[in-house]
Formats: structure tokens, C-alpha cells, sequence
């Protein structure tokens, strides 16, 4: 099964090289250059991987990140920067993202770290899944 994975950055050369690099891998990408159209294709779509631009005009990836786990808590986000800095991948993690890479990122590696988070979630959202079948038989009685 294809990866499905949203691309978020707003350089859009960068969008599109790294999107189709993906998609020759077999990967099922979406892009989003900015905030609103990531949250859109977020609201409208599944996807088993975010990859998000940390520096971004509209808002930066720390509070897109924020934004994301709020209403997906379950989905695995990968931050990419050209500016790295510890304290942006110290809070990046603290807030729920699966990893930080710096650009340009290795293909290889990004696509290895995209296919752990596509099993990350899909252990999720069995978990979640056993634990509402549990909820609903106990609530019944059976």
C-alpha cells in the first residue's frame, strides 16, 4: 500500500521536486504551499505522514505542528528546515513530531522515516480502534 503523505512548504521548486522524487518512490503525495491549503487538504484527506517546512511566511512549522496535533493527534509529522536550530528540534519533539531533518534531506532517509511513520499510525489507529471495541462491549454488557 502506497504512503500518503501531505508535503507542506512554500517554496514551491522545492514542492514540486521533492514531490514527484517521492512519488517515483511509489508514494501517494499532496502538496500544500501554505497554512490553509495544508489544513484543508488535512481536513479533507488521510494521510500517514506530514512533511512540513519549519520556516514558512504564513505561520512557522512549530505552530502549524501545534495545529496539526490538535485536531489529528494520531498523525506523524516530519519537520524539515534549511536553518536548524536545537531549540526548534527540542520543541518539535516535545510537541508530538516524529522527527527533524535538515534540507536538502536524503531522499533514502526521508523515505525509510516516512514508512516508520505510516507504521507508527497504523498501530494508532488499531489501538484506538481495539480500545472503542473494548469501550462499546463493556458499555453493553456482552
Amino acid at each position: 500500500m502506497p504512503e500518503k503523505v501531505l508535503l507542506i512548504d512554500d517554496e514551491e521548486e522545492f514542492l514540486s521536486a521533492l514531490s514527484e522524487r517521492m512519488e517515483i518512490r511509489g508514494m501517494n503525495v499532496t502538496t500544500a504551499s501554505n497554512a490553509d491549503a495544508a489544513v484543508t487538504a488535512l481536513d479533507n484527506n488521510e494521510f500517514d505522514a506530514i512533511i512540513l517546512d519549519l520556516q514558512m511566511p504564513d505561520m512557522n512549522g512549530i505552530e502549524m505542528l501545534k495545529v496539526i496535533k490538535k485536531s489529528h493527534p494520531e498523525m506523524q509529522v516530519i519537520l524539515l528546515t534549511g536553518k536548524a536550530t536545537l531549540e526548534a528540534g527540542i520543541e518539535a519533539m516535545k510537541l508530538g513530531a516524529m522527527d527533524f531533518m535538515e534540507k536538502p534531506a536524503d531522499i533514502q532517509s526521508l523515505t525509510e522515516k516516512i514508512k516508520k511513520a505510516q507504521a507508527k499510525k497504523m498501530l494508532l489507529v488499531e489501538k484506538q480502534t481495539a480500545d472503542k471495541v473494548d469501550e462499546i462491549l463493556k458499555s453493553k454488557g456482552w
